[in-house]
């Protein structure tokens, strides 16, 4: 059985690749993640430096 590991990704990215890692996690669009990153303000900015410092990047 192969695991899916939330890693940041290599290919979608705009900033550190946080956005497009969750996407490909859940199997859902980049951009619906970053609307919702956009939408919840400045909350989400601190919470996306933090997973940008301690997801892994992706192989």
């Amino acid at each position: 059985m192969d695991r899916k590991k939330l890693t940041r990704s290599s290919t979608d990215r705009v900033l550190a690749g946080v956005c497009g890692g969750i996407a490909e996690f859940f199997g859902i669009s980049s951009l619906a993640v970053r609307v919702l990153f956009v939408i919840l303000g400045p909350v989400d900015f601190l919470l996306y430096i933090i997973l940008a410092i301690i997801m892994p990047k992706e192989k």
